[in-house]
């Protein structure tokens, strides 16, 4: 079968971006630049040297983070790149872009549910990311023609499954081309640059000065975020209600996020202090009860849908349906989770199954 795998020419070809090298200090984008042109050289353990150096001043720089991540894939050192894109998930988890490269791994190591679920954290982060949706795309079919294969293991007559599987082969075929196969990306994109007004030129002897606009106040932008059109105000409760549930909904993407890649650290810090035990138990026992479940040998895999926020000032009911799945268990549920607002982050206080 056609396997879905890594395109190194395409991840060569990829440059720093001028963008990103004008927002950086010169030293530090030169430093980038050069870097990037030992990994297009292939000259990977001098690259490898040099981004090390690099970190070595700047330890939580995330281009630099990302670049180290991308070389030690060239390098067939897949495990310590996961490792790399993994960290950045969780200290940049509005980024893209390491998602997206965490799933083109997993895709090579035919661990295609965890390349799945990267990518739709993705684009649950950036839902106009149309490479990760591309990828996606050949991780669907990847899963179908699995299941195809699957089939015609239980019954080699039935046509239909062969016909369909057929259609995948050929489909994954005309994908797998040089330039169309499951892409990683070569960086990180950097905040759109803040524009500064242009002073006003002088008017035409004999003519009105030209009104000029108030240069705009500078403001963060968010990472690779699209262009929004501009809303008519909103009182002020609605938007504060808007912003707890976009809030809501990221505490519970990354505690899945955290739950489904066994990382306990993450898992639990999803819990508030004052979290109340479902059974009344101490919150250490708890805490050692469940890092002992996730620990099990076996991939875990954890998603949601319909998900429902009910705000009530520093508190708020959630509601949604969950998906289990690990070696021996695979158990779908509802899931009640009533969570409320310490130090600035929304955090678990009680969780029961239920409707």
């Amino acid at each position: 079968m056609t396997q879905i795998r890594l395109n190194a020419a395409r991840l060569l070809a990829s440059a720093m971006s001028i963008a990103l090298l004008a927002l950086a200090p010169a030293a530090h984008a030169d430093a980038l630049q050069d870097i990037s042109k030992l990994v297009k050289q292939g000259q990977h353990a001098q690259a490898l040297e040099q981004v090390d150096k690099y970190l070595a001043g700047k330890p939580k720089d995330a281009q630099g983070r990302f670049l180290k991540g991308i070389v030690l894939t060239e390098m067939n050192k897949p495990n310590e790149a996961i490792a790399i894109f993994s960290k950045l998930t969780e200290d940049f988890p509005e980024l893209p872009e390491p998602y997206n490269n965490l799933a083109v791994i997993y895709a090579q190591q035919k661990q295609y549910d965890k390349a799945k679920q990267a990518l739709e954290m993705a684009i649950r982060t950036h839902p106009s990311y149309a490479t990760a949706h591309e990828n996606l795309g050949d991780i669907y079919a990847r899963l179908a023609s699995q299941a195809y294969d699957k089939a015609l293991q239980i019954d080699s007559s039935n046509s239909s499954a062969q016909n369909k599987l057929a259609l995948i082969r050929d489909l994954m075929s005309t994908a797998n081309r040089p330039g169309k196969v499951t892409k990683p990306v070569a960086e990180v994109r950097p905040p759109e640059p803040v524009k500064i007004a242009e002073a006003p030129k002088p008017a035409a002897p004999g003519t009105a000065a030209p009104a000029t606009a108030a240069p705009a106040t500078p403001a963060a932008v968010p990472v690779a975020s699209p262009a929004k059109p501009v809303e008519a105000p909103k009182p002020a409760v609605a938007k504060a209600a808007g912003d707890a549930n976009a809030e809501i909904t990221k505490a519970i993407d990354l505690w899945a996020a955290a739950w489904s890649r066994k990382d306990v650290k993450a898992y639990l810090a999803a819990y508030a202090r004052d979290f109340k035990t479902p059974s009344g138990e101490s919150r250490s026992a708890w805490d050692a009860e469940r890092q002992k479940r996730i620990a099990k040998p076996g991939a875990i895999q954890v998603s949601y849908e319909n998900l429902r926020i009910a705000v009530d000032g520093e508190t708020a009911t959630v509601k949604f349906r969950q998906h289990y799945k690990s070696a021996s268990l695979k158990t779908s549920s509802n899931k009640v989770l009533l969570m409320g607002k310490r130090d600035g982050k929304w955090q678990i206080l009680q969780e029961r199954v239920g409707s």
